[in-house]
């Protein structure tokens, strides 16, 4: 919560809430003075049978909304620009700066056109209301309808930012109007509502994503952290667990995991690997032992590609002017995607030296070292770097649809669901990460395929060097198109205990970490 130097002034009041509005005097919408006021104009619609809006009369809270918008819409074009909201604001004795204003019109500018019309002006002002609602929720401890200044101290300690009493009063009474050293729900929203907000803090602290669900794939847009997280250092704590939560969860589906890769680079029409058959084979060839096999190296990347994804993507960010404020869904995915190319470049080698383990025989390297001075030895270095092409074209169709399906199922609950908080618990978040993940997986999954095939090239004696674009000709005409899905049922059985047991880890070693976000 930040202080802010003015807030909405009583007209703007009037024009949300129809039980006040004779209280308080504006100017003509029509522009043309005549000794009409906001308030007159709006009393006018006093003798409707419906009730307040703000108690649900959806009549009278469009032809409010309406006469909000003829105030705002200057030069009675149809639609409100930033010079507008400027002028029109101002009127209403709210004051807010040209970057403010640009992020109230790219929030609710569905058609990108540089202006609100009236229909995307009333989406975004219901939108911005209900999110808005649900953060006063969380802030009102007692339940009671009110803030007082220890509500606002306890809020903000659980995210771990201490503030003395003096500094909650003076944050209070920059919202007070009346006075009385508390905030009701109208002070609330008449404060707030015209502020862009796009991700409050509430929904980013309960919705975290990528950080907390490992499914072995970390081709995951990052997760938004809040200002106070930053400020903090929680953000870094929930880096930790999360990674801690990977390793875990990487560990206990590492069998199925390798299964998948002897699948993808084994099974074809004559060669069939089955499951139970293709664990038989594992056990047979180098016991119980040889499941994990290829794990270690699996779970080392966890730090690294983490560590250089998050840095990554900060910049990123910084760099196309945005931050987590305002950044848009496009946005995310653009500044998450490129985070993950860089992440990816970057410990390339050890997925190769991964696939190299996991289809090794019992035996033939001694470890990860030796794995990677085989492959150094007799390929060169730039067998490090086979099946690259593949698993970057691989980000964009992982990362768009796991970010769009999980935004889409997030923004569903929070439309149907949310009422009191926007805690979705731990069944609707598992639910949410475990569809998104799977949707990702399944868009992307040929041409992970691809990428495991050349990275084990090489190791196939006889076997031919492909091109990404010869190798999928040939697997569509030798195996068909299901070719590019072998492994498919592995990859699958092993996200709902991965999601499963990242989550159960993440939010243990959070307590243990000292994190205090929920």
């Amino acid at each position: 919560m930040h202080e802010r130097g003015s807030f909405v002034s009583p007209l703007l009041s009037g024009v949300f809430c129809q039980c006040r509005s004779e209280e308080y005097q504006g100017s003509d919408p029509g522009g043309g003075g005549g000794g009409r006021t906001l308030g007159s104009t709006l009393a006018a619609s006093c003798d409707s049978p419906h009730h307040c809006p703000v108690c649900g009369g959806p009549e009278q809270e469009h032809h409010r909304l309406k006469v909000l918008f003829q105030i705002l819409d200057v030069n009675r074009d149809g639609g409100i620009c930033v010079n507008d909201l400027t002028i029109g604001l101002k009127k209403l004795g709210v004051h807010r700066t040209e970057h403010e204003l640009m992020k109230i019109v790219k929030a609710g500018d569905k058609d990108l056109d540089g202006q609100l019309d009236f229909e995307e002006f009333v989406h975004y002002l219901r939108d911005h209301e209900k999110k808005l609602r649900l953060v006063f929720k969380s802030l009102d401890k007692k339940n009671d309808g009110h803030i007082d200044s220890q509500e606002i101290m306890q809020s903000l300690r659980d995210l771990g930012v201490h503030i003395s009493e003096e500094q909650a009063e003076k944050i209070l009474k920059s919202m007070d109007k009346n006075g009385t050293m508390t905030i009701d729900w109208n002070e609330w929203r008449d404060y707030h509502l015209l502020h862009p907000a796009d991700n409050i803090p509430e929904i980013i602290l309960h919705w975290k994503h990528s950080t907390i669900f490992d499914v072995g794939e970390s081709l995951m847009v990052p997760d938004e952290f809040t200002a106070e997280e930053k400020k903090t250092g929680m953000w870094w704590r929930h880096l930790v667990a999360g990674g801690g939560a990977g390793a875990v969860s990487r560990t206990c589906t590492a069998p199925l995991d390798r299964l998948k890769v002897l699948m993808q680079v084994h099974a074809s029409h004559t060669n069939t690997v089955g499951f139970t058959g293709g664990f038989a084979q594992m056990i047979r060839e180098g016991g119980v032992r040889s499941l994990w096999r290829g794990n270690g190296i699996n779970v080392l990347k966890i730090a690294p590609e983490t560590a250089i994804k998050f840095m990554a993507y900060e910049q990123i960010k910084r760099l196309i002017g945005s931050n987590q404020e305002t950044l848009g869904i496009l946005e995310r995915l653009v500044a998450g995607s490129l985070a993950g190319a860089i992440a990816q470049s970057s410990i390339y080698p050890m997925e190769v030296i991964k696939t190299r383990l996991a289809l090794g025989r019992t035996g033939q390297y001694s470890g990860i070292m030796d794995c990677a001075k085989h492959i150094l030895k007799k390929e060169g270095l730039k067998a490090f770097y086979k099946g690259y092409i593949p698993n970057m074209l691989g980000i964009i169709p992982y990362a768009g649809i796991d970010l769009a399906v999980y935004e889409t199922l997030k923004n569903a609950w929070l439309q149907r669901f949310a009422t009191d908080s926007a805690d979705p618990g731990v069944f609707v978040l598992l639910a949410c990460g475990t569809m998104s993940s799977t949707c990702g997986q399944l868009a992307s999954y040929p041409l992970a395929l691809v990428r495991t095939r050349m990275q084990a090239q090489a190791s196939q004696e006889g076997s031919p060097q492909m091109t990404m674009t010869g190798l999928f000709r040939h697997i569509v005409r030798t195996e068909g198109a299901i070719g590019l899905y072998r492994g498919l049922a592995p990859n699958f059985m092993k996200v709902i205990p991965a999601v499963s047991i990242s989550y159960v880890v993440y939010e243990n070693l959070k307590i243990t970490l000292g994190v205090q976000s929920r």
